[in-house]
């Protein structure tokens, strides 16, 4: 039997995350939406918190699903519900149906977004023994790239043809993309190995994979290290999406740029949070799991306290860019983290477990933000409170480093077992 390509592979990863990736370009059709439909920012902005809502409980759900019927079920499940989610979309706009585009954007294709997450990540770890989080890191790059590539393309589409035309235009180019990626997506053979692994892991020039604990996906969520995964993505992710969420006003506040330069940064976040998922995951194949989770929030305590100080422009945007990295890369290095601790047998159903954290913090994220922000009366105070916050997301990350050696340390020695020092 012919052995697929796993960069192939990998390439269709992207393809569907690239093509689901684009919810984060929602804000593109906010003011066309509150222009021509008279809708509030409030009511345009409840779709996309919506979407990613939707995002997070369905992946739990779907989680299984790929572990049961495969990644091309899966991938096709996601491409029909994404797509159709677009479509409606655009019928919702033509008869200026303010509910219809919430139940087509946020819920039908909420559920797409969930299911297209969720599906080649176990799928990619299984052909990629070797760099689990390269593997990870190539697929969710792509959610990261998708409102970077896609933001022009949608803002040139809606002035060309119009909103509804856009979303028309939009589903259907995401259907072909994600229906073809999904159609090549496959596990690899039973007892597969990449060519060279075995020899190269006998010879301690490759760590073997760590599989601390293999265990299903309603094993693991009886188990401490479940929830200090959950608890560290909820506060990565509640304090990235309110720092994203005001990261035009805070930086005309912050360093008096204008509101165009300002716009132009928030740009800039879409590549760097895309960036930051492809080489936090690839770094933490050298740096370990444990080890790149506290370099994150490390940054992030650091990053967050001093930002609102930085007047200068240049130092402004690398310290929030930097930030921004470590957003991202939470997102890209947890499915190698869930690999190492609970293995791969339902790996998606675990991922899928614990992107409920993004659910709850897509409803918190971007209105805490601005709670903090009308409360204090500027956002120093604000970003000096998430600084706080990830100081407790930091000593999680300690405590699982610090249990990840212990398990290590129990196990009995055997050639090509995992030492403690590994998980350093």
């Amino acid at each position: 039997m012919k052995v697929k390509n796993r960069w192939l592979i990998a390439a269709s990863g992207v393809g569907i995350h690239i093509s689901i990736g684009s919810v984060y370009a929602w804000s593109v059709f906010s003011k066309p939406l509150m222009a021509q439909m008279g809708w509030s920012l409030k009511e345009v902005g409840f779709a996309f918190g919506l979407a990613i809502f939707m995002l997070g409980m369905s992946a739990a759900v779907m989680g299984h699903v790929v572990e049961k019927r495969g990644p091309r079920f899966s991938g096709t499940l996601s491409a029909i519900f994404w797509s159709v989610g677009l479509l409606g979309s655009g019928v919702a706009i033509e008869l200026g149906n303010l509910w219809l585009l919430y139940l087509c954007y946020g819920v039908i294709g909420g559920i797409g977004l969930g299911t297209g997450y969720v599906t080649p990540v176990s799928t990619l770890m299984k052909w990629f023994p070797d760099r689990r989080g390269l593997a990870t890191g190539l697929a969710i790059m792509g959610f990261g790239f998708a409102s970077f590539l896609g933001a022009p393309l949608m803002a040139e589409l809606i002035q060309s043809v119009g909103i509804a035309n856009t979303f028309f235009a939009l589903g259907t180019l995401y259907a072909l993309v994600m229906l073809a990626s999904a159609r090549y997506l496959a596990p690899p053979p039973a007892d597969w190995r990449p060519a060279g692994f075995d020899a190269a892991v006998a010879g301690g020039r490759k760590r073997p994979q760590m599989d601390l604990m293999p265990m299903t996906a309603n094993e693991a969520v009886k188990t401490k290290p479940f929830y200090g995964l959950w608890l560290m993505m909820f506060i990565n992710i509640t304090c990235g999406i309110a720092v994203i969420s005001v990261a035009s006003p805070m930086a005309q506040e912050v360093t008096g740029m204008g509101a165009l330069a300002a716009g132009a940064v928030v740009g800039m976040i879409g590549l760097f949070n895309g960036a930051g998922r492809l080489a936090w995951a690839s770094f933490s194949d050298v740096l370990g799991r444990p080890n790149t989770y506290i370099a994150f929030f490390l940054i992030e305590v650091l990053a967050f306290y001093l930002l609102p100080s930085l007047n200068e422009v240049l130092m402004f945007q690398v310290v929030l860019y930097l930030i921004m990295t470590c957003y991202g890369g939470g997102f890209s290095t947890l499915p190698a983290y869930i690999g190492d601790l609970f293995g791969t047998k339902q790996v998606s159903a675990i991922h899928g477990y614990v992107l409920t954290a993004w659910a709850m913090a897509g409803l918190v994220g971007s209105s805490f933000a601005s709670f903090l922000r009308e409360a204090t009366g500027s956002y120093a105070a604000m970003t000096t409170v998430f600084a706080a916050i990830f100081l407790v997301a930091l000593a999680v990350s300690v405590a699982m480093k610090l249990f990840v050696q212990r398990e290590l340390a129990r196990r009995t020695p055997v050639p090509g077992t995992v030492m403690a020092k590994d998980a350093a």
